[in-house]
């Protein structure tokens, strides 16, 4: 899949006439509901992407880019629908669908960082627009599929970051809270907002925020509607970090690229390992989960990566990990 990312960087710069017949042969393995998952060449992006094919244009609502020296490992998914504030339609999930998918087999990923390109805005959340168009039957099946899609998220083997520059409303705060860690900036506005629309979280919203912030207050917030800062949201403990926006409106990503770069210099199987323990381990019985975290445990045990801590740690070096 590395591979596969990189060649469709490469395609993407290119201006040959026939790259979009290349790119639907290319990615004809990982297309689900007709939305391309495209890679990103590590260069910086400062607005969205398109795919070209006979003549016409789809939008790339999705997008990702993988940094590059000492940032290598960083992998940012980048959310770009400005027009409708990155609502959850259905070319924007089927896109971060594939993207997920192509990451949770992504041996060289080390943190994801999910973040919006559009000012303002971390996720709106659902699309109801489109939502309108929908019977009671089709709402159902699509609702069921954010609530697949952020499992998916939740799953995913490295650690990710959910950077929350602006608003991230119903389902954009269910993304976020799939999300292992979460940065925000005190000017951003956050709250499950279904209620107030006649509505209840219906992607993970209502099992997650419990689990985040404490059944008394998930209830308040739910049933209220109620809207919250960055700085609030820290308080309660809903994000990790919270920071002053600033002049160029990044100040969350920032602050995730920061908290990324604390992460990145430990062994990458040691960082997945703790994740899978403590994921598996909260939604059983103590005794159950301390199974879990031995075996966790017994299986990293035998890398190069623990030999290798053990070696710096003796030779009073830093180690050199190496993923193994």
């Amino acid at each position: 899949m590395a591979a596969l990312l990189r060649r469709l960087a490469a395609l993407r710069c290119s201006s040959s006439p026939w790259t979009g017949a290349v790119l639907r042969e290319t990615l004809a393995p990982v297309l689900r509901g007709g939305a391309p998952l495209l890679a990103g060449d590590g260069a910086p992006l400062t607005a969205c992407s398109r795919a070209h094919s006979r003549g016409q244009h789809m939008e790339v609502e999705v997008d990702v880019k993988r940094l590059e020296g000492e940032d290598d490992g960083i992998v940012e998914v980048l959310m770009c629908r400005p027009k409708a504030r990155n609502a959850l339609g259905y070319v924007f999930v089927s896109q971060l669908r594939n993207l997920v998918t192509a990451l949770s087999s992504d041996s060289v990923a080390q943190v994801v960082v999910f973040r919006s390109l559009v000012p303002g805005v971390f996720c709106a959340g659902a699309d109801l627009k489109e939502r309108a168009g929908m019977n009671n039957a089709e709402s159902d099946m699509f609702v069921h599929g954010l609530r697949t899609l952020m499992t998916q998220i939740a799953s995913l083997p490295m650690p990710t970051i959910a950077a929350m520059d602006g608003a991230a409303l119903g389902g954009g705060l269910e993304l976020a809270m799939a999300c292992d860690l979460r940065t925000a900036a005190y000017t951003a506005q956050m709250g499950l907002i279904e209620t107030t629309r006649g509505l209840l979280p219906g992607a993970g919203g209502s099992q997650r925020l419990p689990r985040t912030v404490g059944i008394p207050l998930a209830k308040e917030l739910i049933f209220t509607g109620k809207r919250l800062g960055g700085q609030a949201a820290l308080e309660i403990g809903l994000v990790n970090r919270a920071v002053e926006q600033n002049q160029s409106g990044d100040a969350a990503h920032r602050e995730a690229l920061s908290l990324a770069r604390e992460i990145l210099p430990q062994a990458p199987v040691a960082v997945r390992l703790a994740k899978e323990a403590i994921n598996r381990g909260m939604e059983i019985d103590m005794t159950s989960a301390m199974a879990i975290e031995r075996m966790c445990y017994t299986r990293v045990i035998n890398t190069q990566d623990r030999k290798e801590g053990m070696a710096a740690f003796l030779e009073k070096r830093p180690p050199r990990f190496t993923g193994e």
